[in-house]
């Protein structure tokens, strides 16, 4: 990897030191037997892709035969070393191996890109705290699952994600979005902490119980700086009324907060996205299947997906679900029909809109899905448009808008909605993406300095994403900085070795004076033709 390869990298809470061969959390040392260290850093440098496990024994048994459950003991002590008793970091793909499932940084994420490096004492020192928004400001922690069996984690994320979905869409609160809330699952809570860092006034936390056919949560509303308990309590319901259920809890946490807000704001912030309690399960299924970001994961959650709208061929959410993960698959060159999937996945894009035309999630899922698919960016804005005028919480309608808004010469608003993205989901998983469209607007607008900070900056949140190298490569090169502007390029062939100046035209996204000047700059730094 070139001058990408560190010394220490950062991920979750902890810090791996490559040159020392130690794992550290906080003040102190986690001790590691030196094969499962060698596990952890395998699984580190290739975080986000299913490592097999013949790969794993290869890598740290070398030209020795050993049993599967050498392996399994490794990841068992690495679990407990990471206080990972509920896979959360280590995700467990039967049969076939693990995914590690965080960003990985080359830099303390809590001391900014390009602050100091710590040298001593905490190596996660607090980060500076967020100024508190001019309305009520909440951040929805994740629920626990207290079903006692981890399968039903999917379930108890599910109902988290449809109460944040709710509560953003009041015009009169301000929420962080659910990819930021979920750094925290199954962390201990210091809520003052978290408070700071999210910078909100309140935070609820909850838990999910289901047993059998009946279902209870729990709730409580906490001022974040005081740590003073405002509202607590508990709603039960069977299985079938998930929906009602979910609308008690959204109107019993906003009354809460905000007394003035309205029952009917409420009501329209509440929505029932299918009849079919089996559809909206397999639907919940998909959604962590494909957070796994595997060929073999989307193509699980793409099956699912089907199976949700084999029950109601109605599900909206179904339909742009699977149309936007139709492009991601694409992105990251999954594809085995290129031509037939493009045209499924616009079909599904636009029939989620039809059914429901004032769904701010359909509309972004669907808006992201053609903007790649068929290049529709008139009708992408548009959707864009709508779902921020439904949600103005929406960090991904204006993050991911942000991209396609750069791809149309809108610079300034890209620059905007991105930063509008960050200040909503501050620790988002895909925030590279809000600093890949930052960087980009600054590129197109020969802004050189500020480019080369944020596209910097999103090859460090993410050393996978092939675009970005792309664009930091030519914003280095035209700086001058050659050095560094070669190896963005040599990662750039790393991660796609037939890259080339002909095969980054075919998949043009920017105006066209703009992609020359970008395609001007890779070619200095070394993209062969």
């Amino acid at each position: 990897m070139g001058n990408f390869v560190r010394r220490t990298l950062w991920f979750d809470r902890y810090a791996l030191d490559l040159v020392r061969g130690c794992l550290r959390s906080a003040d102190r040392e986690l001790e590691l037997r030196p094969k499962v260290f060698t596990v952890l850093q395998h699984l580190v440098e290739n975080a986000g892709r299913l490592v097999t496990k013949d790969e794993l024994q290869k890598v740290v048994w070398r030209d020795v035969v050993v049993t599967d459950d050498s392996l399994v003991q490794c990841i068992l002590q690495l679990r407990q070393a990471l206080d990972d008793h509920d896979h959360r970091l280590i995700k467990t793909v039967s049969r076939r191996g693990y995914v590690l499932d965080t960003q990985i940084f080359d830099h303390d994420p809590n001391q900014g890109v390009y602050g100091p490096r710590p040298v001593s004492g905490e190596p996660f020192p607090l980060a500076p705290p967020l100024a508190l928004p001019d309305k009520p400001s909440i951040a929805i922690l994740p629920f626990q699952n207290m079903s006692g069996d981890r399968e039903q984690d999917y379930f108890a994320d599910g109902l988290t994600e449809d109460i944040t979905t709710a509560l953003s869409r009041i015009h009169s609160l301000f929420v962080i979005a659910r990819n930021s809330s979920f750094a925290y699952k199954g962390k201990a809570i210091d809520i003052g902490r978290i408070g700071r860092e999210f910078g909100v006034r309140y935070l609820l936390e909850g838990s999910v119980q289901k047993a059998g056919r009946r279902l209870r949560i729990t709730g409580q509303l906490i001022e974040a700086e005081t740590r003073a308990h405002l509202w607590a309590d508990k709603f039960d319901s069977v299985l079938e009324d998930v929906f009602d259920l979910q609308d008690r809890v959204t109107m019993a946490v906003a009354g809460a907060i905000e007394p003035s807000v309205t029952q009917a704001e409420i009501r329209r912030a509440s929505n029932k996205p299918t009849e079919s309690l089996h559809a909206y399960d397999w639907l919940l299924r998909a959604r962590g299947e494909q957070q796994l970001l595997t060929k073999d994961g989307f193509a699980r959650a793409m099956e699912m997906a089907r199976r949700a709208i084999e029950l109601d061929p109605r599900y909206a959410h179904a339909h742009s679900s699977a149309a936007a993960w139709t492009a991601h698959r694409q992105r990251l060159g999954f594809s085995e029909a290129e031509e037939a999937e493009t045209a499924e996945g616009v079909r599904l894009a636009h029939l989620a809109v039809q059914m429901a035309p004032n769904d701010p999630v359909v509309l972004t899922d669907a808006a992201a899905a053609v903007a790649h698919l068929n290049r529709d960016r008139a009708t992408a804005i548009s959707w864009f448009d709508h779902a921020i005028a439904l949600n103005p919480n929406s960090a991904q309608a204006f993050g991911r808008g942000a991209i396609v808004r750069n791809h149309v010469g809108d610079y300034a608003t890209a620059i905007d909605h991105a930063n509008r993205a960050m200040r909503l989901s501050p620790f988002d998983t895909y925030a590279h993406m809000f600093s890949l469209a930052r960087g980009s607007g600054h590129l197109f607008q020969r802004q050189l300095p500020e480019a080369v900070v944020w596209l910097r900056k999103a090859s460090l949140q993410n050393p996978r994403h092939l675009p970005t190298f792309l664009v930091l490569a030519s914003a280095l090169a035209h700086v001058g900085q050659m050095e560094e502007a070669r190896a963005a390029v040599r990662r750039l062939l790393e991660l796609q070795p037939n890259g080339s100046v002909r095969w980054e035209r075919k998949r043009r996204l920017a105006l066209e004076d703009d992609f020359e000047y970008a395609i001007e700059g890779a070619r200095l730094a070394g993209l062969p033709e």
